[in-house]
């Protein structure tokens, strides 16, 4: 049984819109079904995002999807979810083992047309930190290995009204604003600058007018940076919100999050979607 296993992203990281994604080590698992799904997994339908991909691969066949990822909280589960149907629908076209890396091109190009934005698709894709824009991809190294705190609440958030609420055009000044904390934020984790994260991640494109319509979030921001993590910024168009932490802060960061929320300690995931034999 091939099963493909993919990656959960958060993107942006603040000023980094449609631009930067990093993985996440919070895996979910897409197969092809044949009887009864594997324990913990559910077939899906066709208008399921791993089964419109699986089709726009010229996949035959049912799904079934086993995913802890939760659904509309910024953290990338349609952008995983599309990688995972194309790069399965790959592996049944070659009737074995896929080269993930061989056939990243193609399935990077189809899962930004159905996902409208390449940043969670390719940390998906790829694993660790990228950047991505022009159809390619360059994974940044990272010189630190932080731990990812994220605060997940209850509510869910459309990404498509979020993007449809952001102005069609931003001030020069806003424009010059988020190019450098881009290129600090890249060069930070580079090179290893934790002090450079907090200012490094502050936006004026999107962050602000989102968590305007999600105070909950706002908040969570705040206690989450004042509790000592290196930087936050909502999860894609949240409602999470992620933060950078040393392991020694990590929990102490978790204990000041929300309690109408959940909080959850990850990792970066140094790999991205992966081909394996076995339910």
């Amino acid at each position: 049984m091939t099963v493909v296993r993919v990656p959960a992203s958060t993107a942006n990281l603040g000023p980094g819109f449609d631009a930067l994604g990093l993985a996440l080590d919070l895996t979910a698992d897409v197969g092809i079904l044949d009887g009864d799904p594997p324990d913990g997994a559910r077939a899906v339908d066709e208008r399921h995002p791993a089964d419109i991909a699986f089709r726009r691969g010229g996949g035959r066949g049912g799904l079934w999807v086993r995913s802890p990822i939760p659904v509309g909280r910024g953290l990338g589960y349609s952008g995983a979810m599309r990688v995972g149907g194309l790069v399965l629908a790959a592996a049944e076209r070659a009737g074995s083992a896929v080269d993930v890396d061989a056939v990243a091109p193609v399935v990077l190009e189809q899962a930004v047309e159905l996902e409208g934005h390449a940043d969670n698709v390719a940390a998906s894709l790829h694993g660790g930190l990228v950047a991505t824009a022009a159809g390619r991809v360059v994974r940044v190294p990272l010189a630190v290995a932080p731990t990812v705190v994220v605060w997940i609440p209850q509510q869910e958030t459309s990404t498509q009204r979020s993007r449809h609420a952001l102005p069609s055009t931003v001030s020069f000044a806003d424009a010059v604003f988020n190019v450098g904390r881009t290129a600090l934020l890249v060069g930070a984790l580079a090179a290893g600058d934790v002090d450079a994260l907090r200012w490094a991640t502050a936006d004026r494109l999107h962050q602000d007018l989102r968590l305007a319509a999600s105070p909950g979030s706002r908040d969570a921001l705040a206690r989450g940076l004042e509790a000592g993590a290196w930087c936050g910024w909502l999860s894609g168009s949240g409602p999470a919100v992620a933060f950078l932490a040393g392991e020694a802060d990590a929990e102490t960061v978790a204990a000041a999050l929300p309690v109408d929320g959940h909080p959850k300690l990850l990792a970066i995931a140094a790999r991205g979607t992966t081909v394996t034999d076995g339910p």
